[in-house]
């Protein structure tokens, strides 16, 4: 469709433009829907089936959708995390359904407190995306083949932005507010300078984090089952690359398994090297509950892992822009926390919009700092772990993150023998709370008494589990 010929309706006659058509793009959409018209720019053509997309090669691996991340959909889409339990995604319960190595050893399976969404990420994309369309009435519309060339304004203010469509013809869309949401490939930082704006703080955490996934068919005796993650964490801090495995149930009776590793420890592309990998990991259990099970897919690599972040909470951004998802700040993603923030800051910014008020003065700069709470949590994580290993920056870990990530052992070394410590810990995981949780006097006396049960030796697998496994 033109953009000429899309026209505001009569009761609404705001106009807001999303750049980009994926989870941010839509969960955006929907938080403005009931304030403007939404009109979204998408260069790739969207798939109407649960379908790779070419431009979204992540899409292979293990994509976790935390409580925290689903209860903010729920919010903005009522019903979504049923509709994909329809189609087979699994609401795995925490901890009760996650078997996790960690660096400081087995976490026990307390009973559950957190939730976590079992899905492959085409699943995910596909139901959010036609819950937003079909439920949209006319207020979202989607240009697709279509490439943004850049900002309309000057420094001052956004007043739309410059598209080319499939065709080669160029035309201007105007806009109320423009939100960014076209994800890592995001082109702001030039954009900002044509329009004569500084380009904001920018950090870089690299680990060199290479992922490669493969689809396996899961044993017929777990096709019932209320089947656990399984997960091999990698030691941030250890002598060597960090290396890790997950296996994550997704629907259709299969097992998706990623694998990852840092600079000098990557796993192959090839299909041969995959389970040797996984064997080699700092337990096997990965690799032994894979070797009996036939492969559905090639093994598909991926390594645009590194953490970027752009402080345009900071910046002296134009009025009428904001900047969301990974365009704002893209994790590696081994803590799966990168839908969640997106879910979380569309919550952010409906109620911005709905509070403030569409004409607010300072709406774009509100909304930006809004989402940079969510953003933090998931920083933290993500960057403050990676800054560890060789080569991840020039500089090294500052004597913050050094002192942040000894608190952070002497937790997660507490949670795996106490449930509270746990629950408190998987608060902050799930983004159902921030950091201060941690930061609590009775998590702090519990961090200093350290764990309330000894050390697990073997993996808590349970005795049905095992045989399931056996019998594979």
């Amino acid at each position: 469709m033109s953009a000429s010929n899309i026209v505001p309706s009569p009761g609404n006659p705001r106009r807001a433009v999303v750049i980009g058509a994926g989870l941010t793009g839509m969960l955006a959409a929907q938080a403005l829907a009931g304030e403007a018209d939404v009109v979204i720019v998408e260069r790739d053509t969207l798939p109407d089936a649960p379908v790779p997309r070419r431009c979204l090669p992540q899409a292979h691996h293990v994509h976790l959708l935390w409580s925290g991340g689903a209860d903010a959909i729920e919010s903005l889409l009522p019903g979504t995390v049923k509709i994909l339990a329809a189609y087979g995604a699994r609401r795995i319960p925490l901890t009760t359904g996650m078997v996790a190595y960690s660096p400081q050893g087995w976490f026990r399976r307390w009973n559950e407190s957190h939730y976590v969404i079992g899905c492959s990420r085409d699943l995910l994309d596909w139901v959010i995306r036609d819950q937003v369309l079909t439920g949209a009435h006319g207020r979202i519309t989607v240009m697709q083949q279509t490439e943004v060339l850049g900002l309309e304004g000057d420094a001052a203010a956004v007043t739309g932005v410059r598209v080319r469509r499939a065709d080669g013809e160029e035309e201007t869309l105007s806009a109320d507010m423009v939100f960014d949401a076209s994800g890592r490939a995001s082109r702001t930082p030039t954009w900002l300078r044509e329009l004569g704006v500084e380009e904001p703080a920018v950090r870089e955490v690299d680990s060199g984090l290479v992922y490669a996934s493969r689809i396996y068919r899961a044993p017929e005796k777990t096709h019932g089952m209320a089947w656990p993650i399984i997960n091999v964490q990698a030691t941030v801090r250890g002598d060597g690359p960090g290396q890790a495995g997950v296996i994550l149930p997704i629907e259709d009776g299969r097992w998706l398994v990623t694998l990852s590793g840092t600079r000098g420890g990557e796993p192959a592309s090839s299909n041969d090297a995959f389970l040797p990998f996984a064997l080699r990991l700092r337990h096997p259990i990965v690799g032994e509950v894979i070797e009996k099970l036939t492969p559905l897919t090639d093994v598909k690599v991926t390594r645009m892992t590194v953490n970027r972040r752009r402080f345009y909470e900071k910046a002296g951004m134009p009025e009428r822009f904001v900047v969301l998802g990974d365009a704002v700040a893209a994790y590696n993603p081994v803590y799966g926390h990168g839908m969640s923030v997106t879910a979380l800051g569309a919550v952010t910014l409906r109620h911005a919009v709905r509070r403030h008020g569409w004409a607010t003065p300072g709406l774009a700069r509100r909304i930006q700092k809004g989402i940079t709470r969510h953003i933090n949590t998931a920083w933290t994580f993500a960057a403050g772990s990676d800054v560890f290993y060789p080569g991840s920056t020039q500089q090294g870990p500052t004597l913050g993150e050094r002192a942040a990530a000894r608190f952070v052992d002497r937790l997660i070394y507490t949670a795996t023998g106490s449930g509270r410590v746990a629950r408190d810990v998987t608060d902050v995981m799930t983004l159902e709370a921030g950091p201060r949780t941690l930061a609590r006097p009775s998590t702090l006396v519990a961090a200093i008494r350290g764990p309330l049960r000894p050390q697990l030796a073997h993996p808590p697998l349970t005795d049905e589990e095992r045989q399931a496994l056996a019998t594979a």
